[in-house]
């Protein structure tokens, strides 16, 4: 069982999924299945299997997220610092093909959002980065080619 990063905000919102899921879907599935068999014959009873698959993809969700919870260690970013990029770091970039400046903040895979520039730190991009001080240029292979950019600046907040 090999542990894994993740922000103290990351942790939360694991915990707040696994609570929702045993407190609010679990139930609510049960319910759903007992009116379901209420409806009589189980063989032909397409609510009650539905309802059974639905449960069963949330007994698989809880067991995923709570073997997630117990291997996560949780990294205060707050407390961190230094001049090479790392779990945690908001590196800003400056694509040497496009002068276009972009900032990545290198979280968990969990975390991950490219629309709110949080990378997994298991990316091309972040397993590029990490390491590199500011001022270096780096070379990442994408589906799309190959990108060039140069660190502007590293923060842990």
């Amino acid at each position: 069982m090999e542990k894994f990063q993740i922000t103290i905000e990351g942790y939360k919102k694991l915990k707040a999924e696994i609570h929702n899921l045993k407190n609010v879907e679990r139930p609510n599935i049960i319910k759903q299945i007992a009116a379901a068999r209420e409806l009589g014959d189980l063989k032909e009873n397409a609510e009650y299997h539905s309802a059974k698959d639905k449960q069963g993809f949330i007994e698989a969700q809880i067991g995923d997220l709570e073997d997630k919870f117990l291997r996560a260690e949780v990294i205060d970013i707050s407390k961190l610092s230094g001049d090479k990029v790392r779990f945690g770091a908001t590196v800003k970039l400056e694509d040497l093909n496009s002068d276009k400046k972009v900032a990545y903040k290198i979280v968990s895979e969990f975390e991950a959002n490219i629309d709110e520039g949080l990378i997994s730190n298991s990316s091309p991009v972040a397993r590029a980065l990490i390491g590199k001080e500011v001022g270096d240029e780096v070379e990442i292979k994408t589906p799309g080619g190959i990108m060039n950019y140069e660190i502007l600046e590293i923060k842990f907040v």
